[in-house]
Protein backbone atom coordinates (compact mmCIF):
# COMPACT_ATOMS: atom_id res chain seq x y z
CA UNK A 1 0.00 0.00 0.00
CA UNK A 2 1.26 3.79 -0.80
CA UNK A 3 2.51 5.12 2.67
CA UNK A 4 0.11 8.20 1.74
CA UNK A 5 -2.63 6.36 0.88
CA UNK A 6 -6.02 7.12 3.28
CA UNK A 7 -7.66 4.24 4.62
CA UNK A 8 -11.46 4.38 5.21
CA UNK A 9 -13.03 2.81 7.85
CA UNK A 10 -16.24 2.58 9.70
CA UNK A 11 -14.52 5.04 12.76
CA UNK A 12 -14.90 8.19 10.58
CA UNK A 13 -12.02 10.30 8.86
CA UNK A 14 -9.97 12.94 10.74
CA UNK A 15 -9.24 16.64 9.61
CA UNK A 16 -5.34 15.24 7.94
CA UNK A 17 -7.40 12.80 5.52
CA UNK A 18 -9.66 15.61 4.42
CA UNK A 19 -6.81 17.94 3.46
CA UNK A 20 -4.70 14.50 2.09
CA UNK A 21 -7.14 13.90 -0.23
CA UNK A 22 -8.80 16.87 -1.33
CA UNK A 23 -5.84 19.27 -1.46
CA UNK A 24 -3.15 16.92 -2.15
CA UNK A 25 -4.67 14.06 -4.37
CA UNK A 26 -4.07 11.42 -1.71
CA UNK A 27 -5.64 7.75 -2.95
CA UNK A 28 -8.19 6.48 -0.78
CA UNK A 29 -8.78 2.83 0.06
CA UNK A 30 -11.68 1.26 1.42
CA UNK A 31 -10.67 -0.81 4.78
CA UNK A 32 -12.52 -4.43 5.59
CA UNK A 33 -13.90 -3.61 8.27
CA UNK A 34 -15.76 -0.98 6.03
CA UNK A 35 -16.53 -3.63 3.69
CA UNK A 36 -17.97 -5.88 5.94
CA UNK A 37 -20.65 -3.11 7.29
CA UNK A 38 -21.37 -1.91 4.21
CA UNK A 39 -22.70 -5.67 2.92
CA UNK A 40 -24.47 -6.37 6.35
CA UNK A 41 -26.13 -3.17 6.30
CA UNK A 42 -27.20 -4.08 2.76
CA UNK A 43 -28.32 -7.51 3.70
CA UNK A 44 -31.13 -4.99 6.16
CA UNK A 45 -32.33 -2.75 3.62
CA UNK A 46 -32.70 -5.17 0.86
CA UNK A 47 -34.98 -7.53 2.97
CA UNK A 48 -36.75 -4.26 3.90
CA UNK A 49 -37.29 -3.82 0.25
CA UNK A 50 -38.73 -7.55 -0.43
CA UNK A 51 -41.56 -6.41 2.19
CA UNK A 52 -44.94 -5.09 1.51
CA UNK A 53 -44.57 -2.38 4.01
CA UNK A 54 -43.16 1.08 2.90
CA UNK A 55 -40.03 2.40 4.09
CA UNK A 56 -38.82 5.95 3.56
CA UNK A 57 -36.32 6.17 1.02
CA UNK A 58 -36.58 2.67 0.23
CA UNK A 59 -40.01 2.01 -1.27
CA UNK A 60 -41.33 5.62 -1.27
CA UNK A 61 -40.76 9.23 -3.08
CA UNK A 62 -38.71 11.60 -1.42
CA UNK A 63 -39.66 14.90 0.71
CA UNK A 64 -42.87 15.77 0.16
CA UNK A 65 -43.50 12.78 -2.05
CA UNK A 66 -43.13 10.24 0.63
CA UNK A 67 -46.61 9.14 0.86
CA UNK A 68 -46.12 7.35 -2.49
CA UNK A 69 -45.12 3.97 -2.17
CA UNK A 70 -42.88 2.42 -5.04
CA UNK A 71 -43.49 -0.91 -6.43
CA UNK A 72 -40.79 -2.93 -7.50
CA UNK A 73 -40.20 -2.33 -10.94
CA UNK A 74 -39.87 1.51 -10.52
CA UNK A 75 -37.42 1.72 -7.63
CA UNK A 76 -34.10 1.45 -9.76
CA UNK A 77 -35.56 4.19 -11.35
CA UNK A 78 -37.28 6.02 -8.58
CA UNK A 79 -32.66 6.08 -7.21
CA UNK A 80 -31.87 7.49 -10.78
CA UNK A 81 -34.35 10.27 -10.65
CA UNK A 82 -33.88 11.38 -7.84
CA UNK A 83 -30.10 11.87 -8.29
CA UNK A 84 -30.92 13.41 -12.29
CA UNK A 85 -33.73 15.75 -10.86
CA UNK A 86 -31.74 17.01 -8.10
CA UNK A 87 -28.84 17.55 -10.17
CA UNK A 88 -29.99 20.95 -10.15
CA UNK A 89 -27.16 23.34 -9.41
CA UNK A 90 -26.89 27.12 -11.24
CA UNK A 91 -24.06 29.39 -11.35
CA UNK A 92 -20.16 29.39 -11.19
CA UNK A 93 -17.90 26.18 -10.91
CA UNK A 94 -17.34 25.03 -7.16
CA UNK A 95 -13.35 25.00 -6.76
CA UNK A 96 -11.92 21.36 -7.19
CA UNK A 97 -10.36 20.83 -3.66
CA UNK A 98 -14.13 21.38 -2.40
CA UNK A 99 -15.53 18.81 -4.69
CA UNK A 100 -12.79 16.10 -3.46
CA UNK A 101 -13.40 16.51 -0.01
CA UNK A 102 -17.26 16.67 -0.65
CA UNK A 103 -16.47 13.19 -2.31
CA UNK A 104 -14.69 12.21 0.44
CA UNK A 105 -16.24 12.60 3.44
CA UNK A 106 -20.08 11.33 1.58
CA UNK A 107 -17.19 7.89 1.01
CA UNK A 108 -16.55 8.24 4.47
CA UNK A 109 -20.43 8.18 5.65
CA UNK A 110 -20.88 5.15 3.34
CA UNK A 111 -18.05 3.55 4.47
CA UNK A 112 -19.33 3.30 8.52
CA UNK A 113 -22.06 0.87 7.45
CA UNK A 114 -25.12 2.87 8.57
CA UNK A 115 -26.19 4.02 4.68
CA UNK A 116 -27.29 0.28 3.59
CA UNK A 117 -25.21 1.07 0.12
CA UNK A 118 -23.26 -1.74 -1.49
CA UNK A 119 -20.09 -1.57 -1.49
CA UNK A 120 -19.48 -1.56 -5.35
CA UNK A 121 -21.08 2.03 -4.57
CA UNK A 122 -18.80 2.96 -2.58
CA UNK A 123 -15.75 1.19 -4.53
CA UNK A 124 -16.80 3.83 -7.65
CA UNK A 125 -16.55 6.66 -5.98
CA UNK A 126 -12.87 5.52 -4.38
CA UNK A 127 -12.27 4.50 -7.81
CA UNK A 128 -13.15 8.69 -9.26
CA UNK A 129 -11.39 10.12 -6.41
CA UNK A 130 -8.06 8.11 -7.55
CA UNK A 131 -8.72 8.77 -11.15
CA UNK A 132 -8.62 12.48 -10.56
CA UNK A 133 -12.23 12.30 -12.00
CA UNK A 134 -13.84 15.84 -10.38
CA UNK A 135 -17.18 16.48 -11.21
CA UNK A 136 -18.46 19.80 -12.30
CA UNK A 137 -20.52 21.28 -9.36
CA UNK A 138 -22.09 24.62 -9.38
CA UNK A 139 -22.35 27.25 -6.29
CA UNK A 140 -25.98 27.13 -6.31
CA UNK A 141 -28.29 24.78 -5.04
CA UNK A 142 -27.97 24.00 -1.45
CA UNK A 143 -29.83 24.95 1.55
CA UNK A 144 -27.45 22.86 4.03
CA UNK A 145 -30.77 20.99 5.04
CA UNK A 146 -31.31 17.10 3.87
CA UNK A 147 -27.95 17.66 3.18
CA UNK A 148 -25.86 19.50 0.41
CA UNK A 149 -28.01 18.35 -2.13
CA UNK A 150 -27.57 19.54 -5.61
CA UNK A 151 -23.87 19.63 -4.61
CA UNK A 152 -23.79 16.09 -3.90
CA UNK A 153 -26.33 14.89 -6.60
CA UNK A 154 -23.72 16.67 -9.34
CA UNK A 155 -21.44 14.10 -7.55
CA UNK A 156 -23.26 11.08 -7.62
CA UNK A 157 -24.62 11.70 -11.64
CA UNK A 158 -21.15 11.13 -11.99
CA UNK A 159 -21.13 8.12 -10.88
CA UNK A 160 -24.07 7.03 -12.94
CA UNK A 161 -21.68 8.35 -15.90
CA UNK A 162 -23.95 11.26 -16.38
CA UNK A 163 -23.42 14.61 -16.87
CA UNK A 164 -19.60 16.60 -17.22
CA UNK A 165 -16.71 16.10 -15.10
CA UNK A 166 -13.07 17.57 -14.96
CA UNK A 167 -10.64 14.99 -15.83
CA UNK A 168 -6.97 14.92 -13.97
CA UNK A 169 -5.49 17.33 -16.52
CA UNK A 170 -8.42 19.63 -15.87
CA UNK A 171 -10.52 19.05 -19.23
CA UNK A 172 -14.41 19.35 -18.75
CA UNK A 173 -15.75 16.44 -20.50
CA UNK A 174 -18.80 13.99 -20.51
CA UNK A 175 -18.48 12.26 -17.18
CA UNK A 176 -19.09 9.08 -19.43
CA UNK A 177 -16.28 9.00 -21.64
CA UNK A 178 -13.86 10.39 -17.93
CA UNK A 179 -15.01 7.40 -16.40
CA UNK A 180 -14.28 4.42 -19.79
CA UNK A 181 -11.02 5.86 -20.03
CA UNK A 182 -10.07 4.79 -17.00
CA UNK A 183 -11.71 1.55 -16.60
CA UNK A 184 -14.51 2.84 -14.06
CA UNK A 185 -17.94 1.07 -15.11
CA UNK A 186 -20.94 3.96 -14.21
CA UNK A 187 -23.15 2.36 -10.89
CA UNK A 188 -26.36 1.44 -11.25
CA UNK A 189 -28.30 2.48 -8.41
CA UNK A 190 -30.55 0.10 -6.06
CA UNK A 191 -33.41 1.18 -3.61
CA UNK A 192 -31.54 3.72 -1.57
CA UNK A 193 -28.94 4.40 -2.74
CA UNK A 194 -29.44 7.62 -5.12
CA UNK A 195 -30.84 8.78 -1.70
CA UNK A 196 -27.89 8.12 0.70
CA UNK A 197 -25.64 9.60 -2.30
CA UNK A 198 -27.37 13.28 -1.26
CA UNK A 199 -28.13 13.49 1.90
CA UNK A 200 -25.30 14.59 3.95
CA UNK A 201 -23.44 17.68 5.54
CA UNK A 202 -20.20 16.86 3.28
CA UNK A 203 -20.11 19.96 1.33
CA UNK A 204 -19.89 22.98 3.93
CA UNK A 205 -18.23 20.41 6.77
CA UNK A 206 -15.62 19.85 3.88
CA UNK A 207 -15.14 24.12 3.28
CA UNK A 208 -14.82 24.05 7.00
CA UNK A 209 -12.04 21.42 7.43
CA UNK A 210 -10.18 23.53 4.81
CA UNK A 211 -10.98 26.82 6.23
CA UNK A 212 -9.47 25.81 9.65
CA UNK A 213 -6.66 24.65 7.99
CA UNK A 214 -6.11 27.46 6.63
CA UNK A 215 -7.14 30.18 9.78
CA UNK A 216 -4.86 28.42 11.70
CA UNK A 217 -1.71 29.25 9.97
CA UNK A 218 -3.29 32.67 9.18
CA UNK A 219 -3.62 33.26 12.78
CA UNK A 220 0.32 32.75 13.62
CA UNK A 221 0.71 35.22 10.58
CA UNK A 222 -1.59 37.77 12.34
CA UNK A 223 0.72 37.90 15.22
CA UNK A 224 3.82 37.92 13.06
CA UNK A 225 2.82 41.12 11.65
CA UNK A 226 1.15 42.35 14.41
CA UNK A 227 4.42 42.16 16.21
CA UNK A 228 6.23 43.64 13.23
CA UNK A 229 3.77 46.74 12.99
CA UNK A 230 4.57 47.35 16.96
CA UNK A 231 8.39 47.04 16.02
CA UNK A 232 8.00 49.51 13.64
CA UNK A 233 5.67 51.51 15.50
CA UNK A 234 8.76 51.54 18.66
CA UNK A 235 5.39 50.09 20.69
CA UNK A 236 6.40 47.99 24.01
CA UNK A 237 6.68 44.42 23.81
CA UNK A 238 5.93 45.12 28.02
CA UNK A 239 2.02 44.21 27.33
CA UNK A 240 2.81 40.75 25.94
CA UNK A 241 4.68 39.50 29.80
CA UNK A 242 2.97 36.17 30.27
CA UNK A 243 1.66 37.32 33.64
CA UNK A 244 -0.70 40.43 32.19
CA UNK A 245 -2.36 37.30 30.15
CA UNK A 246 -2.20 35.04 33.13
CA UNK A 247 -4.95 37.12 35.02
CA UNK A 248 -7.30 36.98 32.20
CA UNK A 249 -6.39 32.94 30.66
CA UNK A 250 -8.02 32.93 27.56
CA UNK A 251 -6.09 30.13 26.23
CA UNK A 252 -5.82 31.40 22.65
CA UNK A 253 -4.84 35.18 23.55
CA UNK A 254 -1.64 33.69 26.14
CA UNK A 255 -0.52 32.22 22.61
CA UNK A 256 -0.99 35.02 20.45
CA UNK A 257 1.09 36.81 23.18
CA UNK A 258 4.00 34.36 23.53
CA UNK A 259 3.97 34.22 20.01
CA UNK A 260 4.28 38.11 19.24
CA UNK A 261 6.57 38.20 22.38
CA UNK A 262 9.16 35.75 20.69
CA UNK A 263 9.03 37.26 17.15
CA UNK A 264 9.99 40.27 19.21
CA UNK A 265 13.02 38.95 21.44
CA UNK A 266 16.21 40.85 20.71
CA UNK A 267 14.83 43.91 18.75
CA UNK A 268 16.53 46.86 19.14
CA UNK A 269 12.83 49.08 18.07
CA UNK A 270 11.08 47.96 21.11
CA UNK A 271 10.71 50.00 24.46
CA UNK A 272 11.51 53.48 22.78
CA UNK A 273 7.89 54.65 22.77
CA UNK A 274 8.44 57.27 25.34
CA UNK A 275 11.11 58.75 23.76
CA UNK A 276 8.98 61.35 21.41
CA UNK A 277 8.35 64.35 22.17
CA UNK A 278 5.07 63.69 23.27
CA UNK A 279 6.34 60.76 25.41
CA UNK A 280 3.46 57.48 25.21
CA UNK A 281 2.37 56.38 28.05
CA UNK A 282 1.16 53.45 26.17
CA UNK A 283 0.53 51.81 22.58
CA UNK A 284 -3.09 52.46 20.81
CA UNK A 285 -5.53 49.51 21.12
CA UNK A 286 -4.34 48.21 17.74
CA UNK A 287 -1.41 47.50 18.80
CA UNK A 288 -1.68 46.79 22.50
CA UNK A 289 -4.77 44.84 22.03
CA UNK A 290 -3.45 42.64 19.16
CA UNK A 291 -2.89 39.53 21.20
CA UNK A 292 -6.69 39.78 22.51
CA UNK A 293 -8.86 39.79 19.40
CA UNK A 294 -6.55 37.76 17.94
CA UNK A 295 -6.85 35.23 20.84
CA UNK A 296 -10.73 35.69 20.90
CA UNK A 297 -10.26 34.38 16.98
CA UNK A 298 -8.30 31.47 17.69
CA UNK A 299 -10.41 30.25 20.61
CA UNK A 300 -13.28 30.49 18.53
CA UNK A 301 -11.27 28.27 16.05
CA UNK A 302 -10.57 25.39 18.65
CA UNK A 303 -14.35 25.31 19.57
CA UNK A 304 -14.66 25.02 15.39
CA UNK A 305 -12.48 22.11 15.31
CA UNK A 306 -14.47 20.68 18.36
CA UNK A 307 -17.80 20.89 15.77
CA UNK A 308 -15.80 19.58 12.89
CA UNK A 309 -14.29 16.79 15.00
CA UNK A 310 -17.78 15.06 15.90
CA UNK A 311 -19.05 15.69 12.01
CA UNK A 312 -16.42 13.89 10.99
CA UNK A 313 -17.04 11.01 13.06
CA UNK A 314 -20.47 11.13 12.12
CA UNK A 315 -22.57 9.28 9.72
CA UNK A 316 -25.29 11.45 8.53
CA UNK A 317 -28.07 10.16 6.22
CA UNK A 318 -31.93 9.72 6.27
CA UNK A 319 -32.91 6.85 7.11
CA UNK A 320 -29.97 5.29 8.55
CA UNK A 321 -29.25 1.23 9.46
CA UNK A 322 -28.89 1.18 13.21
CA UNK A 323 -26.34 -1.23 14.68
CA UNK A 324 -29.91 -3.55 15.68
CA UNK A 325 -31.02 -3.61 12.65
CA UNK A 326 -33.56 -1.04 12.65
CA UNK A 327 -33.99 1.79 9.66
CA UNK A 328 -34.72 4.51 11.03
CA UNK A 329 -35.44 8.41 9.93
CA UNK A 330 -34.47 11.15 11.87
CA UNK A 331 -32.84 15.21 11.05
CA UNK A 332 -29.22 14.18 11.42
CA UNK A 333 -28.76 16.15 7.92
CA UNK A 334 -29.45 19.45 9.17
CA UNK A 335 -26.24 21.00 8.69
CA UNK A 336 -27.14 24.09 11.99
CA UNK A 337 -24.26 22.53 13.96
CA UNK A 338 -21.60 23.54 11.02
CA UNK A 339 -23.69 26.42 9.72
CA UNK A 340 -23.25 27.98 13.17
CA UNK A 341 -19.20 27.59 13.42
CA UNK A 342 -18.79 28.75 9.45
CA UNK A 343 -20.40 32.11 10.65
CA UNK A 344 -18.27 32.23 13.72
CA UNK A 345 -15.49 32.27 11.62
CA UNK A 346 -16.23 34.50 9.52
CA UNK A 347 -17.05 37.13 12.19
CA UNK A 348 -13.89 35.98 13.60
CA UNK A 349 -11.70 36.59 10.75
CA UNK A 350 -13.34 40.28 10.08
CA UNK A 351 -12.47 41.22 13.36
CA UNK A 352 -8.78 40.20 12.69
CA UNK A 353 -8.73 41.74 9.08
CA UNK A 354 -9.84 45.15 10.80
CA UNK A 355 -7.29 45.33 13.22
CA UNK A 356 -4.38 44.80 11.13
CA UNK A 357 -5.66 47.13 8.82
CA UNK A 358 -5.81 49.70 11.44
CA UNK A 359 -2.14 49.09 11.90
CA UNK A 360 -1.44 49.66 8.72
CA UNK A 361 -2.90 52.79 8.77
CA UNK A 362 -0.93 54.05 11.97
CA UNK A 363 2.28 53.05 9.60
CA UNK A 364 1.25 55.32 6.91
CA UNK A 365 0.18 58.44 9.12
CA UNK A 366 3.08 61.00 9.94
CA UNK A 367 1.01 62.29 12.93
CA UNK A 368 0.81 58.30 14.70
CA UNK A 369 3.79 56.68 13.00
CA UNK A 370 6.19 58.24 15.38
CA UNK A 371 8.65 59.67 13.01
CA UNK A 372 8.01 57.60 9.92
CA UNK A 373 7.68 59.52 6.40
CA UNK A 374 4.09 60.35 4.96
CA UNK A 375 2.86 57.02 3.59
CA UNK A 376 6.33 55.35 3.78
CA UNK A 377 7.25 57.89 0.72
CA UNK A 378 10.57 58.14 -0.18
CA UNK A 379 9.73 61.22 -1.32
CA UNK A 380 6.61 62.20 0.14
CA UNK A 381 4.64 64.37 -2.55
CA UNK A 382 6.28 63.46 -5.40
CA UNK A 383 5.66 59.90 -4.14
CA UNK A 384 2.36 58.30 -3.02
CA UNK A 385 3.75 55.31 -1.42
CA UNK A 386 1.54 52.92 0.38
CA UNK A 387 -1.02 55.21 0.33
CA UNK A 388 -3.55 53.73 -2.22
CA UNK A 389 -1.77 50.02 -0.81
CA UNK A 390 -3.91 51.27 2.83
CA UNK A 391 -7.06 51.57 0.30
CA UNK A 392 -7.02 48.30 -1.29
CA UNK A 393 -6.74 46.75 2.34
CA UNK A 394 -9.53 48.46 3.45
CA UNK A 395 -11.77 48.02 0.74
CA UNK A 396 -11.25 44.17 1.29
CA UNK A 397 -12.18 44.49 5.11
CA UNK A 398 -14.88 46.28 4.06
CA UNK A 399 -15.73 43.13 2.12
CA UNK A 400 -15.28 41.01 4.86
CA UNK A 401 -17.34 42.57 7.22
CA UNK A 402 -20.63 42.15 5.03
CA UNK A 403 -19.20 38.83 4.81
CA UNK A 404 -19.69 38.16 8.33
CA UNK A 405 -23.09 38.77 8.29
CA UNK A 406 -24.11 35.24 9.61
CA UNK A 407 -25.71 33.24 6.49
CA UNK A 408 -27.28 30.28 9.74
CA UNK A 409 -30.16 33.13 10.48
CA UNK A 410 -31.88 32.85 7.28
CA UNK A 411 -34.27 30.15 6.23
CA UNK A 412 -36.61 29.15 3.29
CA UNK A 413 -38.65 26.57 3.50
CA UNK A 414 -38.97 24.08 0.36
CA UNK A 415 -40.20 21.07 -0.89
CA UNK A 416 -44.11 22.27 0.14
CA UNK A 417 -43.32 22.91 3.35
CA UNK A 418 -41.93 19.54 4.36
CA UNK A 419 -38.62 21.22 4.92
CA UNK A 420 -40.03 24.00 6.26
CA UNK A 421 -36.62 25.02 8.65
CA UNK A 422 -32.71 24.68 6.50
CA UNK A 423 -29.50 25.86 7.64
CA UNK A 424 -28.43 28.07 4.76
CA UNK A 425 -24.66 26.13 5.75
CA UNK A 426 -23.53 25.66 1.95
CA UNK A 427 -23.96 29.75 2.10
CA UNK A 428 -22.12 30.01 4.80
CA UNK A 429 -18.98 27.91 3.93
CA UNK A 430 -18.99 29.82 0.65
CA UNK A 431 -18.74 33.32 2.39
CA UNK A 432 -15.95 32.33 4.55
CA UNK A 433 -14.21 30.80 2.06
CA UNK A 434 -14.20 33.94 0.09
CA UNK A 435 -13.44 35.92 3.73
CA UNK A 436 -10.11 33.61 4.34
CA UNK A 437 -8.58 34.56 0.91
CA UNK A 438 -9.17 38.54 1.50
CA UNK A 439 -7.93 37.86 5.26
CA UNK A 440 -4.78 36.10 3.59
CA UNK A 441 -4.17 40.12 1.36
CA UNK A 442 -5.04 42.09 4.68
CA UNK A 443 -1.96 40.42 6.20
CA UNK A 444 0.38 40.83 3.14
CA UNK A 445 -0.73 44.26 2.97
CA UNK A 446 0.42 44.75 6.67
CA UNK A 447 2.73 42.24 6.04
CA UNK A 448 4.23 44.97 3.68
CA UNK A 449 3.96 47.67 5.00
CA UNK A 450 5.17 46.62 8.83
CA UNK A 451 8.48 45.43 7.02
CA UNK A 452 9.41 48.88 4.90
CA UNK A 453 8.81 50.86 8.26
CA UNK A 454 11.26 48.72 9.99
CA UNK A 455 13.94 48.73 7.10
CA UNK A 456 13.44 52.97 7.43
CA UNK A 457 13.99 53.15 11.50
CA UNK A 458 17.67 53.81 10.72
CA UNK A 459 20.15 53.30 13.13
CA UNK A 460 18.08 50.41 15.08
CA UNK A 461 18.32 46.85 15.34
CA UNK A 462 15.57 45.19 14.56
CA UNK A 463 14.76 41.53 16.01
CA UNK A 464 16.39 38.53 14.24
CA UNK A 465 13.34 37.17 14.10
CA UNK A 466 12.27 40.04 11.89
CA UNK A 467 15.21 40.44 9.94
CA UNK A 468 14.62 36.80 9.00
CA UNK A 469 11.27 37.41 7.72
CA UNK A 470 12.37 40.59 6.36
CA UNK A 471 15.07 38.66 3.97
CA UNK A 472 12.79 35.76 3.04
CA UNK A 473 10.20 38.82 2.06
CA UNK A 474 13.02 40.51 -0.55
CA UNK A 475 14.09 36.91 -1.49
CA UNK A 476 10.54 36.42 -2.78
CA UNK A 477 10.71 39.50 -5.06
CA UNK A 478 8.74 41.83 -2.91
CA UNK A 479 11.20 45.11 -3.22
CA UNK A 480 11.61 47.35 -0.10
CA UNK A 481 11.83 50.94 0.08
CA UNK A 482 12.42 52.96 -2.74
CA UNK A 483 10.78 55.45 -4.93
CA UNK A 484 7.34 54.75 -6.07
CA UNK A 485 6.76 51.63 -8.55
CA UNK A 486 3.85 49.55 -9.59
CA UNK A 487 2.64 47.97 -6.74
CA UNK A 488 0.16 45.38 -7.83
CA UNK A 489 3.03 42.39 -8.24
CA UNK A 490 4.69 42.97 -4.86
CA UNK A 491 1.62 42.82 -3.22
CA UNK A 492 0.62 39.68 -4.86
CA UNK A 493 3.78 38.51 -4.43
CA UNK A 494 3.56 39.10 -0.55
CA UNK A 495 -0.50 37.51 -1.11
CA UNK A 496 1.83 34.30 -2.01
CA UNK A 497 4.03 34.73 0.80
CA UNK A 498 1.93 34.60 3.70
CA UNK A 499 -0.54 32.22 2.01
CA UNK A 500 2.26 29.45 1.38
CA UNK A 501 2.93 29.93 4.53
CA UNK A 502 6.74 31.46 3.79
CA UNK A 503 6.24 34.05 6.34
CA UNK A 504 5.86 31.63 9.32
CA UNK A 505 8.86 29.56 7.66
CA UNK A 506 11.26 31.99 7.55
CA UNK A 507 10.38 33.50 11.28
CA UNK A 508 10.56 30.36 12.94
CA UNK A 509 14.29 29.28 11.76
CA UNK A 510 14.76 32.17 14.87
CA UNK A 511 12.00 31.50 17.17
CA UNK A 512 11.27 27.89 16.72
CA UNK A 513 7.50 26.40 16.26
CA UNK A 514 5.08 28.98 16.68
CA UNK A 515 1.59 27.88 18.05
Amino acid sequence: MDMHTVVVGTAGATAADVIAVARHRAPVELSGDALRAMAEARDVVDALAAKPEPVYGVSTGFGALATRHIGQDLRARLQRNIVRSHAAGMGPRVEREVVRALMFLRLKTLASGRTGVRPEVARTMAAVLNAGITPVVHEFGSLGCSGDLAPLSHCALTLMGEGDAEGPDGTVAPAAGLLAAHGIAPVELREKEGLALLNGTDGMLGMLVMAIDDLRRLYISADITAALSLEALLGTAKVLAPELHAIRPHPGQGVSAANMLRVLAGSGLTGHFQEDEAPRVQDAYSVRCAPQVAGAGRDTLEYAGVVAGRELASAVDNPVVLPDGRVESNGNFHGAPVAYVLDFLAIAAADLGSIAERRTDRLLDKNRSHGLPPFLAEDPGVDSGLMIAQYTQAALVSEMKRLAVPASVDSIPSSAMQEDHVSMGWSAARKLRTAVGHLTRIIAVELYAATRAIELRDGLTPAPASVAAIGALRDAGVQGPGPDRFLAPDLAAADAFVREGALIEAVETVTGPLA
